[in-house]
């Protein structure tokens, strides 16, 4: 993997490519529900770090709590650089459920149990789930600040928002990333990207190789891939990190060979033609 870069306007300094670990430990085709098989994705975490990837995303509601808990247990001691970042505001009742809780009370209990989880003393990047239609976003932005200014966590970033919900998190706290969905085919959310990259906060898409917004640029992939002699997947991790220089893909998968294919994306380079033949 090519040289690290910092994180946005931080001082961490992380992969160009993430592991999204949404699927560590869970079920990959259960969304993330697990536990699985626990061999498999302390192979694949393993595996991402001798590749040179030293930034991890990771839940509290992976699982619910398997991702973290798997996380630990293949990788404690942490090496020295690799980042972890997580997340609080979303629950999971079962397997389909995906609810929003980002009252306070709830994000400073989920980051202690995260710290816990994780063992650490405190989380490089803790972000806020999605915002919650029962809570005031500022005082779920300002849970954060609390957990923050406690030394629980060092950065703090948002997820799920829009251009609104992000102007008042940075009215409140340093924000240092968003995680929004984001790739070739679902492009809803350039206009929070164009915030990102004008005052250099790292944006981290999620879903990048979503199979059914990506359908639609199936053949455009297919034949710039066959140029490169590489798979479709690849192409569309690589069309995200030239696309923008705030760009932190974050594939996620419990499989080695996924994994390696994921990692490879981020020496391939795209023409300008490749480009605008894969966004016509």
């Amino acid at each position: 993997m090519t040289s690290l870069r910092p994180l946005g306007m931080t001082d961490l300094l992380i992969s160009p490519l993430g592991l999204g670990a949404w699927a560590i430990g869970c079920g990959e085709w259960q969304g993330g529900w697990g536990p699985q098989d626990d061999a498999v994705s302390v192979a694949a975490v393993h595996r991402a770090v001798e590749l040179g990837v030293n930034f991890i995303d990771t839940a509290d509601s992976y699982g619910p709590e398997v991702s973290e808990t798997l996380i630990a247990e293949a990788l404690h001691p942490y090496r020295p650089g690799l980042v972890i970042a997580t997340k609080a505001g979303l629950v999971r009742p079962s397997a389909g459920e995906w609810k929003r809780n980002a009252r306070p009370a709830h994000l400073k209990a989920a980051c202690d149990a995260s710290l816990k989880r994780l063992r650490l003393e405190r989380i490089d990047v803790f972000q806020l789930h999605a915002p919650d239609p029962q809570v005031p976003f500022a005082e779920s932005v300002g849970a954060l600040a609390e957990l923050q200014r406690a030394g629980k966590i060092r950065h703090i970033g948002v997820s799920n928002v829009d251009v609104r919900h992000l102007d008042e998190a940075r009215g409140i706290v340093r924000v240092v990333s968003v995680q929004n969905r984001y790739n070739l085919g679902d492009r809803m959310h350039a206009p929070v990207l164009e915030d990102c990259e004008t005052d250099n906060l790292a944006f981290i898409p999620w879903y990048p190789l979503a199979a059914g917004p990506l359908a639609r640029s199936r053949g455009a992939l297919e034949r710039v891939a066959k140029r490169h002699g590489v798979t479709s997947a690849q192409i569309a991790l690589a069309w995200l990190l030239q696309h923008s220089p705030v760009m932190l893909p974050i594939p996620g998968t419990g499989s080695v060979e996924h994994l390696e294919e994921n990692v490879a994306a981020a020496a391939v380079r795209l023409s300008s033609s490749d480009i605008r033949e894969l966004e016509s």
